[in-house]
């Protein structure tokens, strides 16, 4: 099942399913404990019924009965015995006695043998000296419940019991035991549960049919993201956009992150075809020139230029060493981690500037430490980069300084050049960029060595910015955090 459409449904059927099923049982208990709640206290009012009648001293023959077709009783004594049971019961189970016949010294007696005298007047008519029959009394606890069956008429069926104790007057303890039927509650439960379950299937039918339906108007949106994009991979136009919901929802935010990151890929690609058409553009000079003078030697070889052809294919050696570094970086290629002192390669750079046309002045502690961690060859690049274009710049002062800042070392390198004006200060870091467009491309270079060294900087975890010197002209400044 790889449609989420058809998981969300699933997923939402089986949660509703599973809280259904979870609700009905509950509902199922509570009901249930309910009707045998309301059996116990029928089971109950019928006990003390009976048991009121023998604390009056009715006879047991004499108990009135009959009303009971629903509530078996049975009247035990303090032995055990059965002494009263309901017309037609047959059997019963779960009561005090198996038994439901009653023995016979009680169904043909009362509660009180004759001669008896227990009222105190000495006369032994169980009378009190009012004329009034005796009392017993009813026990007030509450009656101990059990579950059982009875059969009455024939009919067997299930019943909670109440048991009640009674005292005659005599002192004599009996017993009731009272049913109640548990038909009621369990048709009940039964038509409940019933009633549950053919509901059950229908209403899981709604809620697939409306998550199928909510869902897909929520995916709507990301089939339209997914055929858009669809297009763009088979037209590969990174023009084009695909649609934003109005929403303020995920699927709205999914619409723009997937539209800026076209809008990234489409600056990246068109920056890499600028790159290459650039690159073509510049080692087409220096083939072309060297071709030119091959060609000119083959025919005439007292007229071949030397210099000329060495200076051409040096050109072409570097810029070539330069594109080649640039497509390293672009592949995410992190630089070796090495700790060197900075400090010592500013001037072992410079020390190696033997033809440059000015000086390069150089003002850092000999007796500190500026120790960084990363890719010598590299940063040496960066180094020799930024005095290449402050030698092309300066008049006649090219200087550079080392001090710790902020955590981490800084080399600035100064010119007393024209310096670069404010709003071109970004731009001068793009590849192949070259401000000064009436200097020939020999002397100028191919704008390659300002957007290698801002490169390298940002994978050392440096910065490389550009401002106005107190000499007037250019001051790159070169930070790089301290190593450990």
């Amino acid at each position: 099942m790889r449609s989420v459409r058809a998981q969300a449904t699933l997923g939402a059927t089986l949660v509703v399913a599973v809280a259904l099923a979870a609700a009905g049982i509950a509902l199922l208990l509570v009901l249930r404990a309910n009707l045998i709640g309301q059996a116990d206290l029928q089971a109950e009012v019928a006990a003390r019924e009976v048991a009121g009648q023998l604390a009056l001293d009715t006879p047991y023959d004499a108990l009135d009965l009959d009303d009971e077709e629903d509530h078996p009783v049975q009247v035990t004594d303090e032995e055990g015995r059965v002494v009263a049971v309901s017309p037609g019961l047959t059997a019963i189970t779960g009561a005090g006695a198996p038994g439901v016949t009653p023995v016979p010294s009680a169904s043909a007696g009362a509660t009180a043998p004759p001669g008896d005298d227990d009222d105190g007047d000495g006369d032994g008519d169980g009378q009190d000296d009012g004329g009034r029959p005796g009392r017993g009394e009813v026990a007030g606890d509450d009656p101990e419940i059990s579950e059982g069956s009875a059969t009455v008429d024939g009919r067997k069926a299930d019943y909670r019991f109440a048991a009640v104790e009674a005292t005659t007057s005599t002192g004599v303890t009996l017993t009731v035991y009272a049913g109640a039927p548990l038909t009621d509650e369990r048709e009940t439960v039964n038509t409940v549960r019933g009633a549950m379950l053919a509901g059950l299937l229908p209403m899981l039918a709604v809620v697939a049919g409306v998550t199928w339906l909510v869902t897909r108007r929520a995916l709507r949106p990301v089939e339209g993201i997914r055929s858009e994009m669809a297009a763009i991979t088979a037209s590969e136009d990174l023009a084009r956009r695909v649609p934003e919901p109005a929403s303020r929802d995920e699927i709205a935010r999914l619409a723009r992150t997937t539209n800026e990151t076209l809008t990234v890929l489409e600056a990246s690609v068109e920056r890499q075809r600028r790159f290459v058409a650039d690159a073509s553009h510049e080692l087409r000079s220096p083939i072309a020139s060297l071709r030119t003078q091959l060609e000119v030697a083959a025919a005439h070889p007292e007229l071949l230029d030397v210099p000329g052809a060495v200076a051409d294919t040096v050109r072409l050696q570097v810029l070539a060493a330069d594109l080649l570094l640039l497509a390293r970086l672009d592949a995410g290629e992190k630089p070796q981690s090495t700790v060197l002192e900075l400090g010592a390669l500013v001037r072992e750079e410079v020390s190696q500037r033997t033809g440059d046309r000015i000086a390069v002045a150089v003002r850092a502690p000999e007796d500190a430490a500026f120790e960084v961690s990363g890719s010598r060859g590299q940063l040496a690049r960066v180094i020799g980069n930024l005095l290449d274009n402050a030698e092309r710049h300066a008049e006649s002062l090219v200087a550079v300084s080392i001090a710790a800042e902020a955590g981490g070392v800084c080399v600035e390198v100064r010119d007393d050049g024209a310096g670069v004006p404010e709003d071109e200060r970004e731009r001068i870091f793009e590849r192949f960029v070259r401000l000064d467009d009436a200097r020939s491309r020999d002397d100028g270079g191919a704008g390659l060595g300002l957007a290698i060294a801002r490169d390298v900087a940002s994978r050392h975890g440096g910065t490389l910015t550009v401002h106005r010197a107190a000499e007037g002209g250019a001051a790159f400044r070169l930070w790089l955090p301290r190593s450990g």
